[in-house]
């Protein structure tokens, strides 16, 4: 009888077996705009504008990514990123890396680049990966 108490205070006690824990329970809460939107508000927010500039006449190609950037932050900062632009298919037709310096705090920068590509038609520029750090 004694046992049978022993294995009955372990059972309701909980015999301290971590292996088998309950599942979480779901939750109907939804995420708040905040949360959902968190990322664009970040760094990447700061690259206002991108996109492909077709600027080709009399038969020669000649298409630019061009961009702005405003510096949302407090300090003086370098900005660098990689991109790519990629057909309907998804197949990457070009890439490359941009980087602006010494962006002051509230200032906006344009830039621009040539590309080797020969349409704008049906190409999607990718963001690929962005950094922003502060320059001294």
């Amino acid at each position: 009888m004694i046992i049978i108490v022993v294995v009955v205070l372990v059972i309701a006690l909980g015999d301290g077996d971590e292996s088998t824990t309950p599942a979480p329970t779901k939750t109907t809460t939804d995420t708040t705009p905040r949360e959902k939107t968190q990322e664009p508000r970040g760094e990447r927010a700061d690259l206002i504008s991108f996109q492909l500039d077709d600027r080709s006449e009399a038969g020669i190609t000649n298409i630019w990514v061009v961009w702005t950037i405003k510096n949302s932050s407090s300090e003086q900062s370098n900005y660098s990123w990689d991109w790519e632009a990629v057909d309907a298919s998804g197949t990457r037709l070009t890439n490359g890396s941009q980087l602006e310096t010494d962006v002051q705090p509230g200032q906006s920068v344009r830039g621009e680049y040539p590309t080797t590509l020969k349409s704008v038609k049906g190409v999607k520029l990718n963001i690929t990966s962005f950094n922003r750090t502060a320059s001294y």
